[in-house]
């Protein structure tokens, strides 16, 4: 007898482990979730888990890498919505701070695994990191294209940036956070405007 054929609106497991990993590593952290709870909420098998990740900093790495590849998705398209650098630049952190007062409440997963993965051969630690001098360096090249002298701004920007995901975690949207696009037209104006 041959088995039943599985639900055709059932998804692979392993898209199943990978969606499940995603937000359990977000809003409950790497560290505290084990590959028996992401296999269990996912309804699929821990043997079924490492069969499609050999393990489990292997699963986190590819769930940054995604995470990643969608932040610079998203960050294409809100730059490519302003004519000017300087427009550019001011939009992008007006659109930062839209973003994370909602779905990134928890912060930025990139500096969360950076934070909690901080052993520099961590494969996903590698990830964050790779990911966290590329928005450097994206935001010095912005703020080099709008007419900074050095590379001050864009070091101003990243900081900013940084710092406003951890007061929204620990102090929540109506704290500091919310000043963000402010504070940063703030800044922009202190490096453009002379």
């Amino acid at each position: 007898m041959s088995a039943e054929p599985a639900e055709p609106s059932r998804r692979p497991a392993r898209d199943r482990i990978f969606e499940t990993a995603r937000d359990m590593f977000y809003r409950r952290g790497i560290r505290a979730v084990g590959v028996e709870s992401i296999a269990a909420e996912a309804g699929a098998t821990k043997m079924s888990l490492y069969r499609n990740f050999p393990s489990k900093d292997q699963l986190v790495a590819e769930v940054l890498r995604e995470q990643s590849r969608e932040g610079w998705a998203w960050w294409d398209e809100v730059v490519a919505a302003f004519d000017t650098p300087r427009e550019k630049l001011e939009g992008l952190f007006e659109a930062f701070a839209n973003k994370s007062s909602g779905e990134e409440a928890q912060g930025c997963a990139l500096c969360n695994a950076a934070v909690e993965l901080h052993e520099p051969d961590h494969p996903a630690f590698l990830v964050a990191q790779e990911h966290k001098r590329e928005t450097h360096r994206r935001l010095i090249e912005m703020s080099r294209a709008a007419g900074a002298q050095d590379d001050e701004l864009g070091d101003g920007l990243m900081l900013l940036l940084e710092g406003s995901y951890m007061a929204r975690v620990t102090l929540s949207n109506d704290g500091p956070a919310r000043m963000l696009p402010r504070t940063a037209r703030a800044l922009i104006r202190e490096y453009l405007d002379q």
